[in-house]
């Protein structure tokens, strides 16, 4: 028998793709009394367990100079969201060596590449992207309108040059008349 086929592990949606090494903000719902508040517990992601009970991931802070570590279920009804803050550079998926540096060598550099566009769920970027087609549309109505309003200008102008025209001919056939005459 396998546990698989008994328990069906629900992932939480509110997690987005981690890896080890990433800062994140981790909010957790708190119970207190009859309140229900929202914590927060940032730091630094040391370890990343798969399983089939859905995993678990591990997060590492220094708290008031004594280092505090906190492993949270994939699955976990109590983690409300998480916030990628930052994608840090490492070769490692375990990065229990952090634990024996400083907080100065356990800087990790940041890696700048398409896991930043990975932290943004998709929703947003739909969102942003609508923004952007919204935009431009108004962008694309105020050109017409603009073109528009240039060519009534230049129409204008002409009948202005025709009617200068016009008069300038009128003046001058009078001119030659008074001559002639």
């Amino acid at each position: 028998m396998d546990v698989r086929e008994f328990v069906k592990p629900k992932m939480n949606p509110g997690i987005p793709k981690i890896s080890a090494g990433d800062t994140v903000r981790v909010g957790l719902k708190a119970m207190e009394g009859n309140k229900e508040r929202l914590q927060h517990f940032q730091g630094v992601v040391i370890k990343l367990r798969k399983g089939v009970d859905g995993g678990s991931f591990t997060v590492r802070r220094i708290s008031y100079g004594v280092g505090v570590e906190r492993t949270f279920p994939f699955q976990s009804p109590c983690v409300q969201n998480i916030e990628v803050l930052r994608h840090g550079k490492v070769r490692r998926v375990k990065l229990y060596y952090i634990r024996r540096l400083s907080a100065r060598q356990a800087r990790l550099k940041e890696r700048r590449e398409k896991a930043a566009e990975q932290a943004v769920p998709q929703q947003e970027v739909e969102e942003v992207l609508e923004g952007v087609a919204e935009q431009e549309e108004m962008k694309e109505a105020e050109a017409e309108e603009e073109e528009k309003a240039e060519e009534e200008e230049e129409v204008e102008e002409g009948e202005e040059e025709e009617a200068e025209a016009e008069t300038e001919a009128e003046a001058e056939a009078e001119a030659e008349e008074e001559q002639t005459s």
